[in-house]
C-alpha cells in the first residue's frame, strides 16, 4: 500500500470519523490527510462492525501484515492494540483468519508510531482482506496498515477432498486432518484451501511436526487405503479460470516402515467449460521402497485446458499422505511458491519490500535511519559497478562488431552445393546485437583448451590441390593467423553461440572453429518444399518452429553416407526446422550459421543434416527424425524386465539395451567434445531412438511445450534447464565440455529411473538453485541425486564422477564412454 501498487480506490472502510481520515489515508507509514483511518464511532468491546478493507485485484498469498496508529507529527495518540483479519476470495464468501493454534484475535500496537509486523501462520490466499479492530474497552482507533506477500500464480481458488484420517500408533495417535482448511469441513473438505496450499512441506517423518510444536502428523493430510473401497481418494480442484496446464506437484510422505507410499497411479480429468472431458489423463510414478524421504512428485499434464481438475490418487500402500500440491499452467509456469522454506514469506516477489530486518520497538526510527544512510551507500556502488558495466559493454561490442565483419555471410546456390561468403561490399551490414543472441560469459581458464584443432577438422585444412579461389580473403587471412600463431586458449577465445531457431541455444563454439566451418562450402542439397507433408508441430521458439515431415523421394537427395531402411517410393520422416519470415537479420543469420555447423556434423550418434529449403522463405532446414520418438517419451512408456511388467503386459528394455543406449549418447558427446563443440542440453528429451535402440543426439527439446516445465525462467534472461545444468553453469554462467558430462551424468539417471520422474523432484526450482550453492560452498551438504533401484554402483560412481565440484575431476566422454563399455555385459 505504501509503494502505491494499490490505488486509492482499492482502499474502503465501512465508515470514516472524517474526509481526512478516509481510508485512503491509511497507508503504513505515511502522514497524508490527518494521519491514518479512522471510524466514525468509538469502537467497543466485540464491536466487529468497523473494518478497514483492500482490494488487491486479483488472488494473491499474503504471508505478513504490518500496522500502526495514528502519529500525525504528535498531535494523534490512536492505535488499535488487537485486531482481527477477514479476508475473501470472491468478495462474497468471508472467512475469519485463524493461527495454526485457532487464535483469532492479532496483537496490535502499543503506541500511535511504531510498526509492528505480524507473521500470518497459516498464509491467506485472497483478494479482499479486511482489517477489523478489536478493543477490551471503549476506545478511539486508528489504523494504518500494510499487506507482505505475492501473487498467486497456481490460481487455485478451492480444493474439495475426503477428510483427512487419524492413524493409530503403538505410543500415540497421529491427527492426518486439513486443521487450516477454510471451506466447510464436514464428512469431506469443500470450497476451500488448506495445509495443501500453503507453502509448507512436510519432514521425512510424518509423526515430527515442523517449527510449529504441532500435535504428530500436522504437516500432511493423510487417508487409509480401507476407508476407500475405490482404491483411491479424489480430490477436485478449482481455478480461477481456464488454464493451460503443464504440470502438478504432489509433495508425497514415503515412510514404507509405516506402510506409507507415494501413489501408485493418479488418473486426472479436466473440465474447461462446463464437461468433463472423456479421456482422463493417468500418471504412474516410480514406487521407492529404498528411500525413505519426502519428495514431490511430477506430474505432467500435457497442457491441457481446463478450469477444473479432478485426480483420482491410487494406493500403493495402507496410508497415503500428503503436504502440497501445486500447479505450473501457462499464465504461472515458473510459480515460485511450489514450495518455499518454513520461515513464512515464499522466495517471490512481494507487494512491499520485505521489513523483517525492523525491530518492534522504539529505536524503529533510529533503524530506519541506518537503512536508509546504507541505501544511499549502496546506490552509489551500483551506480559505479553499472557504469563499469556500460563501458566494458563498449568495448565489448566494438570486439564484437569487428567479429562480426568476419562472421557476417549470405548464402548463394552454385549447382548443387552452396557456399559460404563473407559480405566485403561496401554497403554496412546489420551489426546490431539482439538481446536473444549474446555471447555467454567470458571463458575461464578451466575450459577445455581446443589444441590441435586443425588436425581435428581435416576437411578445414589448407591443401595444396585445393584452389585458392575456394576462400575468401577474409578465410586466408584468418587460417594464416592460427597457424602462425597456434589455437588461441579458450580462456582468450571467442565464443559463438548457435540460438537455433527454436530457441535452444544448443551449441557454444569457439570462434576459431566458425571460422574454419566459415571457410568451406557445404555440401547439402536444396529440396522442393512441395515433397513436404507436414504431420505434427513439434514446438517452435521465438524466430521459427519445428515440425515433424514426410518427405518423398528424400533417398534420391542424398549422399550415399545415409543408409535409409525404408524403400525409395516411401516417405522418410524429418524434421524441420523453419525460420519465420519476420525473423530480424541476426535470426536469419545464426540459421545459416546453424545449417553451416550442422552440415559438418557426422557422426552415427548425431542428427544429420539432410537438406535444406533456402530458395525462398521461410528457410528450412531438414534434419533426421527417429521413428520411436525423443528418448524420454520412448522410456516412460516402457518398463523394466521383471514380474511387475509381466502383470501389467508393459513393454519392457533390459537393462543391457539402457546401457547401449547410454553407451551411444556417451560416443556421440565424445565427438562433440572432440570438436570442442559444448551441447549445452543434453538431456533425454534431446535424444532420438531409432529402431534396434539406435539413439541419435538432437536439440529439439526445449521447443516442446511438453518439456516446458523441465525449464526454469530467469526475469530477463534465459529459460535454462537448471535441473542438468552443473553448478558453475547455473551460478557462473560456464558452460563447457565438463559442464556437459554433468549433463550426462543427470541423463544417465533419468535411463535408468525409465524417465518417470523429474530430476530433483522432491525440489523446487528455487531449492534446485540453492543446492547449486552447496556445491559451490563445498561443506557436504549438496544433495545428489539418489542411486536409481535398476543402477548397479559401477554405474553410480560414473554419475557421482560426472558431479563432482572440480570440473578438471570430471571425466572426459572419452572416459566416460570406455567405461560404459568396460560394463556392458
Amino acid at each position: 500500500m505504501s509503494g502505491g501498487q494499490i490505488h486509492d480506490e482499492d482502499i474502503s472502510a465501512s465508515s470514516q470519523w472524517s474526509e481526512s481520515t478516509a481510508a485512503r489515508y491509511g497507508r503504513l507509514d505515511c502522514e497524508e490527510g490527518d494521519g491514518a483511518w479512522c471510524p466514525e464511532i468509538t469502537v467497543e468491546p466485540d464491536h466487529l462492525k468497523e473494518f478497514l478493507q483492500i482490494d488487491l485485484r486479483s488472488l494473491y498469498f499474503i504471508t505478513l501484515v504490518g500496522t500502526q496508529g495514528r502519529h500525525a507529527g504528535g498531535i494523534g495518540n490512536e492505535f488499535a492494540q488487537m485486531y482481527k483479519i477477514k479476508y475473501s476470495r470472491d468478495g462474497s464468501r468471508w472467512i475469519s483468519w485463524r493461527n495454526r493454534q485457532g487464535k483469532q484475535v492479532i496483537e496490535g500496537n502499543r503506541n500511535a508510531y511504531d510498526i509492528v509486523l505480524k507473521d500470518l501462520e497459516p498464509p491467506i490466499i485472497a483478494r479482499f482482506v479486511r482489517f477489523m479492530p478489536v478493543t477490551d474497552h471503549s476506545m478511539n482507533v486508528c489504523m494504518r496498515v500494510e499487506l507482505y506477500g505475492c501473487e498467486w500464480l497456481d490460481g487455485l481458488v478451492s480444493y474439495n477432498a475426503p477428510a483427512g484420517e487419524q492413524m493409530s500408533l503403538p505410543l500415540y495417535p497421529v491427527y492426518l486432518n486439513d486443521s487450516v482448511y477454510d471451506g466447510a469441513v464436514i464428512h469431506s473438505m469443500t470450497e476451500g484451501l488448506g495445509q495443501l496450499t500453503d507453502g509448507v512441506c512436510g519432514l521425512d517423518d510424518f509423526t515430527l511436526s515442523h517449527v510449529y510444536n504441532m500435535w504428530p502428523g500436522y504437516d500432511y493430510v493423510g487417508w487409509n487405503n480401507e476407508s476407500f473401497s475405490s482404491g483411491f481418494v479424489e480430490i477436485m480442484f478449482e481455478f480461477d479460470r481456464t488454464r493451460n496446464f503443464t504440470t502438478m506437484k504432489v509433495h508425497c510422505n514415503n515412510m514404507f516402515n509405516r506402510h506409507v507410499k507415494t501413489f501408485r497411479q493418479v488418473v486426472c480429468y479436466f473440465r474447461s467449460e462446463s464437461d468433463w472431458e472423456a479421456v482422463p489423463l493417468s500418471f504412474s510414478p516410480v514406487v521407492d521402497e529404498k528411500n525413505p524421504s519426502a519428495r514431490f512428485v511430477t506430474v505432467n499434464l500435457a497442457n491441457h485446458m481446463a478450469s477444473a481438475i479432478k485426480c483420482q490418487f491410487y494406493f500403493a500402500d495402507a496410508w497415503m499422505l500428503f503436504s502440497e500440491i501445486t500447479f505450473q499452467s501457462d499464465t504461472a509456469m515458473y510459480n515460485t511458491t511450489l514450495a518455499p522454506p518454513k520461515t513464512g514469506l515464499p522466495p517471490n516477489t512481494q507487494l512491499e519490500e520485505d521489513p523483517r530486518h525492523k525491530v518492534d520497538d522504539s529505536n524503529t526510527r533510529i533503524l530506519i535511519g541506518c537503512l536508509v544512510a546504507i541505501i544511499f551507500i549502496l546506490v552509489a556502488i551500483i551506480v559505479i559497478i553499472l557504469w563499469r558495466q556500460v563501458w566494458q559493454k563498449m568495448l565489448e561490442k566494438a570486439s564484437r562488431r569487428m567479429l562480426d565483419d568476419e562472421l557476417t555471410a549470405s548464402l548463394s546456390i552454385q549447382s548443387e552445393t552452396f557456399g559460404y561468403n563473407h559480405n566485403r561490399s561496401g554497403t554496412t551490414s546489420e551489426q546490431e546485437s539482439n538481446s536473444t543472441y549474446e555471447r555467454i560469459f567470458p571463458l575461464g581458464p578451466d575450459y577445455q583448451e581446443p589444441s590441435r584443432l586443425i588436425c581435428k577438422l581435416p576437411e578445414f585444412a589448407q591443401s595444396s590441390e585445393e584452389p585458392a579461389s575456394t576462400s575468401t580473403a577474409a578465410s586466408k587471412s584468418t587460417t594464416a593467423t592460427v597457424v602462425q600463431d597456434g589455437v588461441p586458449h579458450y580462456a582468450e577465445a571467442d565464443i559463438v553461440n548457435l540460438q537455433g531457431v527454436t530457441g535452444s541455444n544448443t551449441y557454444a563454439i569457439p570462434a576459431v572453429t566458425m571460422d574454419l566451418l566459415s571457410g568451406k562450402d557445404v555440401a547439402v542439397e536444396e529440396f522442393p518444399r512441395k515433397l513436404l507433408t507436414f504431420k505434427e508441430k513439434l514446438g517452435e521458439g521465438q524466430f521459427g518452429e519445428v515440425h515433424l515431415c514426410e518427405a518423398e523421394g528424400m533417398q534420391e537427395f542424398m549422399n550415399k553416407e545415409f543408409l535409409f531402411d525404408i524403400p525409395e517410393d516411401q516417405p522418410v520422416l524429418v524434421a524441420v526446422k523453419m525460420l519465420r519470415s519476420d525473423a530480424n537479420k541476426n535470426a536469419r543469420n545464426d540459421f545459416l550459421k546453424e545449417i553451416k555447423i550442422m552440415s559438418r556434423l557426422k557422426d552415427p550418434n548425431i542428427i544429420r543434416l539432410l537438406a535444406v529449403c533456402i530458395y525462398s522463405d521461410p528457410l528450412c532446414m531438414i534434419t533426421e527424425y527417429m521413428e520411436n520418438g525423443d528418448l524420454n517419451q520412448f522410456l516412460s512408456r516402457h518398463e523394466p524386465e521383471g514380474q511387475f511388467a509381466l502383470l501389467s503386459n508393459a513393454p519392457t528394455v533390459s537393462f543391457n539395451n539402457l546401457c547401449y543406449m547410454a553407451t551411444q549418447i556417451a560416443s556421440g558427446m565424445k565427438y562433440l567434445s572432440s570438436l570442442n563443440f559444448v551441447h549445452r542440453d543434453l538431456a533425454t528429451r534431446n535424444c532420438l531412438v531409432g529402431k534396434t535402440y539406435t539413439i541419435k543426439i538432437a536439440d529439439f527439446g526445449m521447443s516442446r511445450n511438453l518439456y516446458s516445465g523441465d525449464y526454469y525462467r530467469i526475469q530477463g534472461r534465459a529459460v535454462l534447464p537448471i535441473r542438468w545444468m552443473s553448478w558453475e553453469s547455473i551460478l557462473l554462467g560456464k558452460f563447457t565440455t565438463a559442464s556437459d558430462a554433468w549433463a550426462f551424468g543427470v541423463t544417465l539417471w533419468e535411463i535408468l529411473n525409465f524417465c518417470k520422474e523429474q530430476p530433483y523432484s522432491q525440489l523446487t526450482d528455487e531449492q534446485v538453485i540453492e543446492n547449486t550453492g552447496e556445491f559451490f560452498r563445498d561443506q557436504k551438504r549438496q544433495i545428489y541425486l539418489p542411486q536409481p533401484v535398476l543402477c548397479p554402483d559401477s554405474l553410480y560412481k560414473i554419475m557421482l564422477s560426472c558431479w563432482r565440484r572440480n570440473t578438471k575431476e570430471r571425466p572426459s566422454f572419452q572416459e566416460i564412454h570406455r567405461a560404459l563399455l568396460d560394463i556392458q555385459p
